[in-house]
């Protein structure tokens, strides 16, 4: 770690702290030159996961877009943000500890509907309709009697 002071390469640690819960340490370190004091982070690094939409185009997972849908769909619902923040973490979690790095939309549209068919079955139906492009009324039926067989 370069000193930011003078460049020099070598410095000790003075003090280690986590924070942001646990994902991210900051650390205190002292130049051995200099003698100055400086504040670095550590966070876990990440491989980068590559969605593969159903154009078979590919872009990067963005986690934004994921919450957004859950938006969407929990609106006027009562679900809390931290819920749905709860939720994408956990679908977040199981792309990152997979040993695919490539992953289709369509595997997170199924982890999504799974969390929210838990969390409100109104937000489900909602994101199902969107997710699985509901052409008619017959098909929307199918889904909400499938969610009611599911419940009893």
């Amino acid at each position: 770690m370069k000193c930011p002071y003078c460049s020099y390469e070598e410095s000790k640690v003075v003090d280690s702290r986590s924070t942001d819960e646990g994902i991210r340490i900051r650390r205190r370190r002292e130049c051995m030159a200099c003698k100055k004091r400086f504040t670095t982070y550590e966070v876990i690094e990440s491989l980068p996961i590559i969605v593969i939409k159903r154009d078979r185009s590919r872009e990067p997972f963005n986690r934004d877009k994921l919450v957004t849908g859950f938006l969407r769909a929990c609106q006027k619902r009562p679900v809390s943000i931290d819920t749905i923040e709860r939720s994408v973490d956990d679908i977040e979690a199981v792309l990152q500890n997979s040993l695919d790095r490539e992953v289709t939309s369509i595997k997170i549209g199924e982890l999504a509907m799974e969390k929210l068919k838990a969390i409100d079955p109104v937000a489900y139906v909602r994101f199902a309709s969107v997710y699985r492009q509901f052409k008619d009324i017959n098909t929307f039926m199918e889904e909400l009697t499938k969610l009611l067989s599911d419940r009893t």
